[in-house]
């Protein structure tokens, strides 16, 4: 507990530019989070028949966004200058091609395999990378240039984008099941919500 909390002790290094990208990167998960959970939230109240892994969705990016709070810290401080090289490249690849595969995922819903099939591709090179990453920090801290803490963090950034993507991987495959009347739930929200707001 002592070193997680000089781990986040850190945090008051935090430099304007760095408050401005730790902000806009757990934002956006945090976003993430609450999309995916208020949109499982509408299909349960409307009955929808939404499948168990449906719920996996807000459950992985809630263990994600948690894990990448924490990393980001070292991040943007004691470990900035060991993340210059490679390592700060293998981090933009990974979030530009899960980001991307999620975008596309949500496209699928109504694309099919045109948009589905970049999206697999973009979430196995996001995984492939994830394993470069591991390599990389696991050599840092191998070499007294990382601690337990960041190995932690990932351990739990990898089993958080796991969870999310199997789950939504699953939800995909087996039809998109209960997005139809979710959908429709929360079309009925807004209309009630604009009718009652004109009068």
């Amino acid at each position: 507990m002592n070193a997680l909390a000089i781990y986040l002790g850190r945090i008051r290094q935090f430099k304007r530019v760095d408050w401005i990208v730790y902000a806009a990167w757990v934002g956006l998960m945090v976003g993430l989070c609450l999309v995916t959970g208020a949109f499982i939230w509408a299909g349960h109240r409307a009955a929808a028949p939404l499948p168990a892994e449906a719920s996996l969705l807000p459950l992985g990016a809630a263990i994600f966004t948690l894990a990448i709070a924490v990393d980001t810290i070292g991040h943007r401080t004691i470990y900035k200058e060991a993340l210059r090289g490679g390592e700060a490249l293998v981090h933009h690849i990974i979030i530009g091609a899960g980001v991307a595969s999620s975008v596309l995922l949500c496209a699928a819903y109504a694309g099919g395999a045109s948009y589905a099939v970049p999206a697999l591709v973009l979430t196995i090179l996001s995984f492939l990378y994830s394993v470069v990453d591991e390599v990389m920090h696991w050599r840092r801290y191998l070499g007294g240039r990382s601690d337990v803490v960041e190995m932690w963090s990932h351990v739990f950034i990898l089993l958080g984008h796991g969870i999310m993507m199997t789950g939504w991987w699953l939800w995909y495959w087996r039809g998109y099941a209960g997005v139809p009347e979710t959908l429709a739930a929360l079309g009925g929200m807004l209309e009630h919500g604009l009718g009652a707001g004109i009068r």
